[in-house]
């Protein structure tokens, strides 16, 4: 608990000296570096500038506003449509967990101890100081601490063994849409953050055979989900021992390159064995009347996924969305070069807008808005640029007399415009925004195959992962393929050198040929994924 206690001190001080810049420089409304400059800052412009945070006073943690949140929810309803499609329902547990239950699975516990947040008492009482200031003081220490919840396998853990009695209680399939919160000691918008929303899928089986074709299910539903909705091309594969779970026999994981060439964590998918169930009870009679333990698998992703998607698809003027994931899939900005024209110009666009209202994409209405603020056109297009909706349409005086609509892709350049006739839009709206999805992810298969290759040695992998300007360290690095046959002491001393990680032991065939090993020369029958990572 001193330890703790000390982190907690040590994270308030940063956050006295440090809470004037970080405000200014996450709220910041203007991007004034490029990616290639200052890809940090980049990055937090652009989420500043795209109106999807804004700053809390708890340090790591962020206010989701309504357009960051709604990217949320879009990411969240496709995902849960495809856990149900696979069997699984929705359960909720509770944030708080008792510490006896983490120390009940000790590897666990202690892979997260360092990023737990500890409750001690349970009731504040104003008290007066020596100067008569009133202050909130907590009294009612509590018998045992509680842990606001880093990740639940042990208090689900403790509901399933509840739950199940028999073999005939099995498969047991939940899922839980929640927040968590992992005390970051430095954090990043989206990607690590001391609170954050996710899901985690939580199973038991009847057979080990059973829990690990959920494993791998799962990981292709992620695999599939980032592709065809986020537009990001992802490899899975398998963590090594030092990168795995805490607690976990295996771990598959999904590994995103974006765009300063560094590798995302995207989601993981793990195979628990009996660990978690021999130390929570999760028991049941078997088939022949004993007494078993349940094969147990837990899975998730979370709001890193926005950080992942504007990383992997942003560029200099803003973020990118991907039609099927955009909030906002086209917006409508009204013309009105004087005030005479806005009935007619209001009317035209409501109906083109009910038009539109009617057509589908991916199955779904289409996501429609008229921006009608009073403000001028120009400021008004370069937001919505900068916020990454898919399409913005114009529409003013001559373009009604025309029959025209003036259509914008977010995929192209900003200066760049068309003007179709507004029924043959009408038709080919769908297709468009099938166009625009297919064309970022193509962009960021391309930017990903490009910066992956194949490397021998050790001179090759320490210039690959050197700086070539030391003024713009992001240019250089990429997914080092290499022979492995090193220890676990030795990756983690690349780690500690080079400050690259195994990303993972990629999945496919391509992956599978004879070498050596970079750093021992020994044999080896598969390459694995260096890179440095967030």
């Amino acid at each position: 608990m001193s330890n703790i206690f000390q982190v907690y001190i040590l994270y308030i001080w940063c956050d006295c000296v440090n809470w004037r810049f970080r405000r200014n420089d996450y709220m910041s409304k203007e991007v004034f570096v490029k990616r290639d400059e200052d890809y940090g800052k980049w990055y937090k412009q652009v989420i500043a500038n795209a109106d999807l945070i804004d700053t809390s006073p708890v340090r790591g943690c962020m206010v989701m506003k309504p357009h960051g949140y709604a990217l949320w929810e879009a990411i969240k309803d496709d995902l849960d449509r495809r856990f149900k499609e696979t069997g699984h329902v929705n359960a909720y547990f509770p944030l708080l967990i008792p510490l006896s239950y983490l120390e009940k699975e000790a590897e666990h516990a202690e892979g997260f101890a360092t990023e737990c947040a500890v409750v001690t008492h349970h009731r504040l009482e104003a008290q007066k100081d020596e100067n008569g200031k009133t202050k909130m003081v907590p009294t009612g220490k509590l018998a045992e601490p509680f842990i606001i919840r880093p990740t639940s396998e042990t208090i689900i853990g403790a509901a399933f063994a509840r739950w199940i009695e028999s073999y005939r209680d099995l498969p047991l399939l939940i899922n839980q849409w929640a927040n968590v919160m992992r005390w970051e000691m430095r954090p990043r918008l989206f990607l690590r953050t001391a609170e954050f929303l996710w899901q985690e899928g939580h199973t038991v089986h009847e057979t080990a055979e059973e829990a690990w074709e959920e494993t791998e299910k799962i990981l292709d539903v992620y695999e599939e989900f980032a592709r065809d909705h986020l537009a990001i091309p992802v490899i899975t594969g398998e963590k090594t021992e030092n990168e795995r779970f805490p607690g976990a026999d295996r771990t598959l994981c999904i590994e995103a390159m974006v765009q300063d060439r560094k590798a995302i964590q995207a989601g993981t998918s793990h195979f628990l064995g009996q660990n978690f169930s021999k130390a929570s009870d999760i028991s049941f009679a078997g088939r022949d009347g004993t007494k078993q333990y349940g094969w147990t698998t837990s899975w998730g992703v979370s709001t890193r996924l926005v950080g992942t998607l504007i990383m992997a698809h942003g560029d200099d003027d803003g973020i990118k969305l991907p039609p099927k994931v955009a909030p906002t899939q086209v917006v409508i900005l009204p013309i009105i070069p004087k005030e005479e024209n806005r009935e007619h110009v209001m009317n035209a666009v409501n109906q083109f807008a009910n038009e539109l209202l009617e057509l589908t994409y991916a199955g779904l209405p289409l996501r429609v808005e008229i921006d009608s603020r009073d403000m001028h056109g120009g400021a008004k297009n370069w937001e919505w640029i900068k916020k990454g909706a898919p399409i913005r349409i114009e529409i003013g005086p001559r373009d009604i007399e025309k029959g025209t609509v003036a259509v914008a892709r977010r995929d192209q350049s900003p200066k760049e415009k068309q003007f179709i006739e507004s029924t043959k839009f009408l038709k080919e709206a769908e297709n468009i925004l099938e166009d625009i999805q297919s064309s970022l992810l193509n962009s960021a298969t391309t930017f990903r195959d490009e910066n992956m290759i194949s490397i021998e040695t050790m001179d090759e992998f320490i210039k690959f992962f050197t700086p070539l300007n030391t003024d713009k360290p992001e240019i250089h690095g990429g997914f080092a393929l290499c022979h492995w046959a090193g220890s676990n002491e030795e990756e983690e001393k690349i780690a500690k050198d080079y400050k690259v990680t195994i990303r993972c032991i990629p999945n496919g065939d391509k992956f599978i040929e004879d070498g050596k090993c970079i750093l021992t020369g020994k044999p080896s029958n598969r390459r694995v994924i260096f890179s440095k990572a967030y």
